[in-house]
């Protein structure tokens, strides 16, 4: 069975009517975290609302005033998933959200095209593809393009999309012979109904149950960004088709005036500016981290000739390096050495060094203070704090542990 939204993938408003409704759950994930949620999914005589398939997702819309919150496909229905039930046959408004629509098509059309002249051109077979919510990936069945050989093809898939040519339908049965001569990766188990076919006129016939343009021209332009590694021995081609285009410039503008203004050059130069920059970022690190290690000797020369400066030693730092700091004070084999690294109330490093008897004691307990992971050995314990704002708590700790062996 063809859909409403397969037999006119331009339809934005379609009146039908509701066949069912029962209640279901939706598996979903919500700032990284797995929810149901739970609704009622509803199957109507007919919809503009396209159910997940052949790479592409699915619509979201409105029946009535009731938001569709996924649509999949069941067989031969549309199921839709809603948060409020509706009652079975009433006759409905369904509406797509346009722009979501669209912008499926543009991508799904523009994948058929770079997929038929990669194919073409160089013999690339595509094995799979992604149409993601910012940009597309093509897996290609090569373990590399050149780049030469990705301009030829973004400089082919636009002068056909200059060229106007049409994109047409058809449904052929499964018994037809012409469904032998076009590509196709198989259907699935549960199809049913005649086979659709998407022609893009003199270019490629593909067996796909997707939305699509009806001339190239509709996709307006697309856009190799380039090439990441994929599979072994393939490669993901990155575009995007339509609008998505216009959106990526008019991002990658904002960004070129907002470096024009911290960089204090122009675009031509932002690369040379920006290099300039980290040279000298690493220079100052480099310095900075001569000074840190210059005045962790200073302070520990400092505690060593201190006629006064008693068994228990604390030092904290917010941009210490720690390496430095725990090898100016571990050599004080009588001295409780407590060395924090990090913000005051957030994450650091902590160091606990000393005799091996009162660091194998007190260094889990002041692990569990600072809330972090650590362990230790031979009169040192070491490890990440989740918080450094209990640290008085941890010096409270050695002072107690100290009055008490001194009694």
């Amino acid at each position: 069975m063809a859909f409403q939204c397969q037999r006119d993938c331009y339809m934005k408003e379609f009146i039908t009517s509701v066949v069912s409704c029962c209640p279901a759950e939706l598996k979903q994930e919500v700032n990284g975290k797995k929810e149901i949620l739970k609704g009622f999914n509803v199957i109507l005589q007919d919809t503009v609302l396209f159910p997940e398939g052949g790479g592409q997702p699915d619509d979201r819309g409105l029946i009535g005033e009731v938001p569709v919150l996924r649509v999949t496909r069941q067989g031969s229905d549309a199921v839709h998933f809603v948060s409020s039930p509706l009652e079975v046959g009433q006759e409905v408004r369904v509406k797509v959200d346009w722009e979501r629509r669209f912008d499926h098509m543009q991508q799904h059309s523009g994948q058929h095209l770079i997929t038929a002249l990669a194919d073409t051109m160089f013999g690339y077979k595509t094995t799979s593809w992604d149409l993601g919510r910012q940009r597309s990936t093509i897996e290609l069945d090569t373990p590399s393009v050149k780049a030469a050989q990705l301009q030829e093809l973004e400089e082919a898939v636009n002068e056909k999309i200059r060229s106007h040519v049409p994109v047409h339908v058809q449904l052929l049965s499964l018994d037809d012979p012409a469904v032998e001569k076009v590509r196709s990766r198989g259907l699935p188990d549960d199809h049913a109904g005649p086979i659709r076919i998407i022609d893009i006129e003199g270019v490629d016939a593909n067996m796909c149950c997707g939305t699509h343009v009806t001339n190239l021209s509709h996709l307006q332009v697309i856009k190799l960004l380039g090439t990441e590694k994929g599979k072994k021995n393939k490669i993901n081609l990155i575009f995007l088709a339509g609008n998505r285009v216009l959106k990526y410039a008019e991002k990658s503008y904002s960004t070129e005036r907002s470096l024009v203004s911290l960089l204090k050059t122009g675009p031509d130069e932002h690369v040379e500016a920006v290099d300039k920059l980290q040279k000298s970022v690493k220079l100052l690190q480099k310095t900075n981290l001569s000074l840190l290690r210059d005045m962790a000797v200073l302070i520990a020369q400092n505690f060593k000739n201190n006629p006064e400066r008693g068994n228990i030693f604390t030092v904290k730092h917010y941009l210490a390096d720690s390496f430095s700091w725990n090898n100016c004070f571990i050599c004080f084999k009588e001295t409780l050495v407590f060395l924090t690294v990090g913000e005051e109330k957030g994450p650091g490093l902590f160091l606990l060094a000393g005799p091996s008897g009162p660091v194998a004691e007190l260094g889990p307990r002041i692990l569990e203070i600072l809330q972090g992971k650590g362990a230790g050995k031979n009169g040192r314990f070491q490890g990440k704090a989740n918080s450094l704002a209990r640290r008085e708590e941890a010096e409270a700790l050695l002072r107690q542990h100290h009055s008490s062996q001194e009694e």
